[in-house]
């Protein structure tokens, strides 16, 4: 677990590292949310947007690693690799949901998250517009509300009938056996909500949300929620229940308990078209 690899005497100063570039990010994002950007497309044949504020937000937050921890690794999405061989890495998604951002709307969010051998042992997600803040030091999961009063969040247990479950888009699935898993998951729960990006994982660990569903995830989109979802009492593994490494295929469930349930619905689906 989490709690093992990051010492006792470290996790403040982490904690502290993870709220200083939740703060760096956002005096660069915040001035450029609704305002007329320029969007460029970085894929040729789907659309994958950036934007300035994407950068900016990173660079300013590499800025500050660069100083603090000069023997640590980093991972970004807008600047690719530094020291990825170090022990200790940070993945950095400046703007998740740039999409969202582009289109003015509040369900994004800067995710950063601190690795050991590749495992992230903490994790923030900023939300600088709402004023909103998930965090996990290693050993608990905390919500800073936009009053700023702090709490600690916990994931909560549900019956399959009753869960809520969450995706970006549908569109994620792009593969027959994907849409099968991801159509045979959404009939077993009450409903599914869209246009959600990280928001919905956070609103998992906190006890909102129960089943994240989603696939094609870079490392740097899902490793600050690890930590956040499983020091709230929550799991996130791979559609076939190993820990994602490289990102991919990702299932976050709240309750640890309906985990393989989950986990043999959406394979049983990708095996066997007839059943869905």
């Amino acid at each position: 677990m989490n709690n093992n690899q990051l010492s006792r005497q470290a996790r403040p100063e982490i904690a502290e590292a993870l709220h200083l570039l939740a703060d760096v990010s956002a005096e660069q994002i915040m001035p450029r949310f609704r305002t007329r950007l320029e969007v460029a497309n970085k894929a040729e044949e789907r659309f994958d947007p950036v934007t300035e504020a994407d950068k900016e937000a990173e660079r300013a937050i590499r800025d500050v690693l660069l100083e603090r921890f000069p023997e640590h690794g980093i991972i970004g999405e807008e600047f690719g690799k530094h020291q990825p061989e170090a022990e200790c890495t940070w993945a950095i998604d400046p703007i998740d949901g740039t999409r969202a951002f582009i289109q003015g709307m509040p369900t994004w969010g800067t995710l950063i998250a601190l690795t050991e051998n590749g495992r992230p042992v903490c994790g923030m997600m900023n939300q600088p517009f709402t004023g909103e803040r998930y965090w996990s030091d290693g050993a608990k999961s905390y919500y800073r509300d936009p009053a700023g009063l702090v709490t600690q969040i916990e994931c909560r247990s549900i019956t399959v009938a009753e869960a809520e479950m969450s995706t970006t888009s549908p569109d994620l699935f792009e593969t027959e056996p994907e849409i099968r898993a991801f159509t045979a998951l959404k009939q077993q729960v009450r409903q599914c909500r869209y246009g959600t990006d990280c928001y919905a994982y956070t609103l998992l660990a906190a006890g909102h949300v129960d089943v994240v569903l989603e696939t094609g995830l870079e490392i740097y989109d899902i490793a600050a929620l690890i930590p956040i979802i499983e020091n709230a009492g929550g799991k996130v593994t791979d559609w076939q229940g190993q820990f994602p490494s490289e990102g991919g295929q990702i299932l976050a469930c709240g309750d640890p308990s309906l985990h393989d349930r989950f986990v043999s619905i959406l394979n049983s689906a990708m095996a066997h078209p007839s059943e869905t």
